[in-house]
């Protein structure tokens, strides 16, 4: 016994089906008539019947030049994929649309060209739907955005074609926000897990051995420049001498910036006149000691380099330890307010929906773009302004929900945005 289903002859009478997450990720964004170009394409694309560009335009009036653009649009956009009969000829191409599911949460990765990348057996159990699923959340939580275009298959790509793992993947993002003053666009975490894996690191205790180690030697760097009375950065090869100070002659910052001190009385302060002061101290010629309080000296006043590198993790160790006990003291003010004052769950999560919605805009090109963004701008001040008098009224601190800082200057991570040093550095390394 067989069965069969009628089916509907005439296409006005079939149905279309749209992804929610089209609809939310990328409609809200999207100028009108790409998205009038979008649905269109998807109706004939489910029906399997073949649609010219100008077809398309004549049918929405639209002119041809708009639907290329349109697709170009969703392109980049990451929800379609071109097909190329002739690879010379740009405007001729199959429209393939891209489920937007399968992209996010697919155990595989897709090429260019519609080609499988193979997954390596270590890899296809840190591939699997939940574990992608838990990492796409716990980045979308710690970059407060939703992932969309081809970010999702592009983290994929990076877990398979360097063999690191998700953790390593979700680390970055912290990093990179936390550290990296809220840089968590994708292109920048690329660029700094290509580096660290060019540099055969690829778990989070190599990783956070070598971040330890070359944000210490940053500081010197910028600390002697200081000395010597420069504002720039320390070009490479001043940057090499430096490390033989610090590697080669395990001299201890106090003695090189002692050494520094001497070229007060010449013209021209240089590096080079410093390298010959400490490679004379090394040598044990006219060998001084420094006479830094607080310094562990062997050889002349150098100072042990080893001691010096355990107080400073000890010191980033105390950092990571204040940032996650302000975390968890934000969410539990964050609960108990979402508990006593309902209404300002609804106001926060509106909050987050036109945070979202505000840089997609402005990138849109859309033409009421300008409009629309000052409608958001004026909706968000307006639910801020409540939120902070529902807090007074119920007795609270109008800052009681912001996310407490042990220092506020360098929000616990013991660097500024100048790149240096900030004083609660100093205080937390003479306690150690």
């Amino acid at each position: 016994m067989g069965f069969q289903r009628q089916t509907a002859k005439n296409h006005y009478l079939h149905d279309t089906r749209v992804e929610n997450m089209f609809i939310n990720e990328y409609m809200v964004s999207a100028p009108g008539e790409y998205v009038k170009v979008y649905l269109y394409g998807l109706m004939y694309a489910d029906l399997s019947m073949p649609l010219e560009n100008d077809m398309i335009a004549r049918e929405l009036s639209m002119e041809e030049e708009q639907v290329l653009l349109a697709w170009n649009y969703w392109e980049k956009q990451g929800v379609i994929r071109k097909h190329y009969a002739d690879p010379n000829n740009r405007f001729r191409y199959e429209v393939e649309f891209i489920d937007l599911k399968e992209q996010l949460y697919g155990t595989k990765s897709t090429q260019k060209g519609g080609g499988k990348k193979d997954v390596p057996a270590h890899l296809k159990k840190q591939l699997d739907d939940s574990t992608m699923r838990d990492m796409f959340a716990e980045i979308e939580r710690i970059t407060g955005r939703f992932l969309s275009g081809n970010e999702p298959t592009n983290i994929q790509n990076w877990i398979i074609d360097h063999g690191i793992t998700p953790d390593v993947v979700i680390y970055a993002y912290s990093y990179c926000q936390n550290q990296r003053g809220g840089k968590n666009q994708y292109q920048y975490v690329n660029t700094v897990i290509r580096d660290w894996v060019d540099r055969g690191l690829k778990t989070i205790n190599d990783i956070e051995n070598y971040l330890t180690e070359s944000d210490n030697r940053h500081f010197q760097y910028k600390r002697v420049m200081k000395a010597l009375g420069f504002t720039r950065n320390s070009t490479e090869e001043e940057k090499r001498i430096m490390d033989v100070w610090f590697d080669e002659y395990a001299f201890g910052l106090e003695t090189v910036l002692e050494a520094c001190k001497k070229t007060s009385g010449i013209s021209s302060p240089n590096i080079n006149y410093v390298n010959s002061i400490l490679t004379s101290w090394y040598k044990g010629e006219d060998r001084k000691k420094t006479g830094a309080s607080g310094a562990t000296a062997d050889r002349g006043g150098q100072s042990t380099a080893s001691d010096s590198g355990d107080r400073i993790r000890r010191v980033m160790k105390s950092y990571e330890e204040d940032r996650e006990r302000n975390e968890l003291l934000w969410k539990q003010r964050t609960e108990e307010i979402y508990a006593k004052i309902p209404a300002i769950r609804r106001m926060d999560s509106e909050l987050h929906q036109l945070s979202m919605e505000l840089p997609r805009l402005i990138l849109s090109g859309r033409f009421d773009a300008k409009k629309r963004a000052d409608e958001l701008q004026k909706r968000m001040k307006a639910l801020n302004e409540e939120k902070a008098y529902l807090l007074t009224e119920n007795n609270y601190a109008i800052d009681y929900m912001e996310h407490p800082y042990t220092c506020a200057k360098c929000k616990d991570t013991g660097t500024l945005d100048n790149g240096e040093r900030c004083s609660c550095f100093s205080e937390k390394l003479s306690q150690m």
